[in-house]
């Protein structure tokens, strides 16, 4: 979708997490948000690198699997709540656009695996500023 793929991306996994949240029981969802993360990057990292090679775009803006996982990544361990959900969708868009080091680095890996690892990278670094916020009571309505 346009514009900004990505941003789409990040969005519908967010919402499709917030409803699966829902079907699984408190105690298994770390074990399969961190499940469906690592599919995202076993599958995106070879389906990314078909098409930069079947286009030789780059980082074609429309593969959006390493949104998917990357803001899987963020969402570890937040409480499934509209405030923590939207933080974490936030804080990952906003790593993934400024790209601070050595995420920048991360997206010169060839190929799909530096479409995917510099998500993850942007992932992480979303996943720590949650959690800190979280740890101190910081985000307001939790």
């Amino acid at each position: 979708m346009r514009p900004g793929p990505g941003t789409w991306g990040s969005a519908a996994t967010v919402l499709l997490w917030w409803g699966l949240a829902h079907w699984i029981g408190p105690h298994s969802r770390t074990l399969a948000l961190w499940s469906l993360a690592a599919l995202a990057v076993a599958v995106g990292i070879p389906a990314a690198t078909a098409i930069v090679r079947a286009t030789g775009i780059k980082d074609p803006q429309y593969v959006v699997i390493d949104e998917v996982a990357g803001q899987l990544v963020t969402l570890a361990w937040a409480p499934v709540a509209w405030q923590s959900l939207l933080l974490g969708f936030i804080l990952f868009r906003g790593f993934d656009i400024v790209k601070p080091p050595p995420i920048r680095f991360l997206e010169k890996l060839p190929e799909g695996t530096g479409i995917v690892v510099d998500d993850l990278g942007a992932g992480l670094y979303a996943l720590i500023v949650m959690q800190v916020l979280l740890h101190f009571h910081l985000v307001p309505g939790l």
